[in-house]
């Protein structure tokens, strides 16, 4: 697979929503540095595509069907990935996406309900059940949160998005302090912009509409799905045994303005 390293070998991480997007690439970047990586996404076809493209390179990967909102599916993937692999080193917390936009007067019930779901609701159920697995197996090990940038600052008319976001970053802290002294590192990631279809499907297609959200980032662009797949390896791997309970920018200086 053109390993980079191999300092995941002998890890078994999970990673939501990793059948496109992040991530695919942090499935896929995972896979080549060794760790086995079970890929949880809604969309079977499209995550048995991933889990075949990995094992045909010649990673270990398999694809458990799941739906991040529901606490039984969430259950469900870790006792299958502990079951099939002996144990659970480290997760990648990533599905999410955006299901109100406008200003707030104009968000319907269930609009905010399913942002809070689908985006912070959703990682509650991973580490509720990646945690004890983790523990259970002794080794300590790492877990990862997709806050994105929005999870450190606010935005016009995406308050539900913004408001998960920033509740992932409260989330992670305060697992990280539970967990701290027996090993389990929790850290969050802030994403800036990312080129990935979901990306594309909601702030649009054409090129003015990337170079608006290019300029928002400080270095003129918005980043590649490999470039934040190689930083979550290295808070996955042993590498970064000293960092937990951060919320990290990983965005082309968009929060640093």
């Amino acid at each position: 697979m053109g390993n980079k390293s191999t300092r995941l070998e002998s890890k078994v991480i999970i990673v939501t929503g990793g059948s496109s997007g992040i991530g695919r690439a942090v499935a896929e970047r995972v896979a080549a540095e060794g760790a086995t990586v079970v890929i949880a996404a809604r969309r079977k076809d499209a995550g048995e595509e991933v889990a075949a493209t990995i094992r045909t390179a010649g990673g270990k990967a398999h694809f458990v069907a799941t739906d991040v909102t529901v606490e039984a599916d969430m259950a469900a993937l870790v006792r299958t990935t502990v079951s099939e692999f002996g144990r659970l080193d480290g997760a990648f917390n990533n599905a999410g996406s955006v299901a109100a936009f406008g200003p707030v007067q104009g968000i319907s019930d269930q609009d905010w309900r399913t942002d809070l779901e689908q985006n912070l609701t959703s990682v509650f159920y991973g580490l509720k059940h990646q945690v004890p697995a983790i523990l259970a197996a002794g080794r300590g090990g790492a877990i990862v949160n997709n806050a994105s940038n929005l999870g450190a600052v606010g935005m016009a008319a995406v308050a539900p998005y913004v408001a998960a976001k920033h509740g992932i970053v409260g989330l992670t802290r305060s697992v990280a302090l539970e967990t701290a002294e027996q090993g389990v590192r929790v850290n969050a990631l802030l994403t800036g912009g990312v080129d990935t279809p979901g990306f594309r499907e909601s702030m649009g297609t054409t090129p003015e509409a990337v170079a608006q959200i290019a300029a928002l980032h400080p270095l003129g662009r918005i980043s590649q799905p490999a470039e934040i797949a190689a930083f979550v390896a290295f808070l996955l791997s042993d590498e970064s045994t000293f960092v937990t309970g951060a919320a990290l920018a990983i965005d082309g200086g968009f929060t640093a303005r």
